[in-house]
């Protein structure tokens, strides 16, 4: 998909200095793999224990000696 976007300068170049990624089209790619990640990470959390009557996972107790 070809999109034309107008992007900070500055964000550009931090971005690039923390990954290396020096290609802006790769450097985009990878901050929007990241986004969708962080996001549905989010959607997961939000997830957790809201199934009714579900039991928890069985646990294998550890002795501490």
């Amino acid at each position: 998909m070809l999109t034309t976007i107008d992007l900070d300068d500055e964000l550009i170049a931090k971005a690039q200095a923390y990954t290396g990624l020096e290609e802006t089209t790769e450097l985009v790619r990878e901050a929007l793999k990241a986004l969708i990640q962080r996001e549905a990470a989010k959607q997961l959390a939000n997830l957790g224990g809201s199934q009714p009557g579900i039991k928890g996972a069985p646990r294998r107790s550890q002795e501490v000696e």
